[in-house]
């Protein structure tokens, strides 16, 4: 009886765990389309990167301060955590994502960068002896599979050894989110841990345009989609509300109901709703072998759940 009650536990964490990462991959799919029309309108990519994550901070912090109910010493506690999750998570992946792109195509920037599950695979097997099981490497590289196919890389590319560096340092970032929203022992809410991560990695961003790093520069242009002309502060809003404050409050608790492995290959779901969002917003329709793709990266995940299924319990911590 005891074991069936366990399973059941097991089996609604998995499936809350699931309506999260589903939840946060969507949002964060969002993002590109609605910065897209940004950028088409006059804004720096980093200007809207800095934007976005500091409106979310500004939804959230106040949350996160009714959440400590007056109990700064737990935010002390964690304040290192917070500060690398603002620095790695956030603001660096991004600086070391736009740099990659400065030196190479975005599609071979992207690809690097989202093989960021492996890399989640390896560090929890050297650091913490959680060896895969050979379901999880098959749905992993299903998922990889997928993953080239959906950002169908053409031919005739060429190689930055200086832009593979900056994107591989985007996928060790993207790597530490999920590594990161996984740690502790649960005292700190994931909404403090993603409203003091995104005020953090906001004011970086914001710091590293003062200083000439990245360029900022944004317009009150209004937003042309496919179908509607818009204000700029709407897609802005969303982008804050939705694809910032939502995305990461939600990935930080499909992270730690899934794991960081199963979280970061769910994490992949992310590319079809930006195929998704890119086709009704932009009209960019998607390429069968992109489809292709897209139904490889949704079997791969599926492996990999059943295979995670089969791994025993062991604690994901960093």
């Amino acid at each position: 009886m005891a074991v069936i009650t366990h399973d059941s536990a097991v089996r609604r964490q998995l499936r809350s765990g699931l309506i999260c990462a589903v939840v946060s991959a969507t949002s964060f799919g969002l993002s590109g389309p609605l910065a897209r029309g940004l950028m088409n309108a006059g804004w720096s990519s980093a200007s809207v990167v800095a934007v976005r994550v500091l409106v979310a901070a500004a939804v959230l912090v106040p949350i996160a301060a009714a959440q400590l109910r007056g109990d700064w010493n737990l935010l002390r506690r964690n304040a290192s955590l917070i500060t690398a999750y603002g620095l790695v998570a956030v603001s660096g992946t991004q600086l070391a994502y736009f740099n990659a792109v400065a030196h190479m195509e975005v599609g071979v920037a992207l690809l690097i960068e989202y093989t960021a599950p492996i890399a989640v695979v390896g560090w929890l097997w050297l650091r913490h002896s959680q060896r895969p099981t050979v379901t999880t490497v098959v749905g992993a590289a299903l998922g990889i599979t997928g993953l080239i196919l959906v950002i169908d890389l053409r031919s005739g590319l060429t190689t930055s050894w200086v832009g593979i560096a900056w994107a591989l340092a985007a996928m060790i970032g993207a790597a530490a989110y999920f590594v990161l929203s996984a740690h502790g022992d649960g005292s700190l809410p994931g909404t403090v841990l993603a409203a003091g991560g995104l005020l953090t990695g906001g004011l970086v961003l914001l710091a590293a345009g003062a200083i000439g790093i990245v360029p900022l520069h944004a317009t009150t242009n209004p937003v042309v989609f496919q179908d509607f002309t818009i204000a700029w502060w709407p897609p802005v809003l969303v982008l804050g509300t939705v694809t910032a404050a939502l995305a990461y409050v939600s990935g930080i608790a499909a992270t730690r109901l899934l794991g960081s492995r199963l979280a970061s290959f769910t994490a992949l779901l992310e590319v079809l709703a930006a195929l998704t969002f890119a086709w009704t917003l932009l009209g960019e329709a998607p390429r069968p072998i992109q489809l292709l793709g897209g139904a490889l990266i949704l079997i791969g995940v599926i492996v990999v759940r059943r295979g995670e299924l089969a791994t025993p319990d062991a604690p994901d911590r960093a």
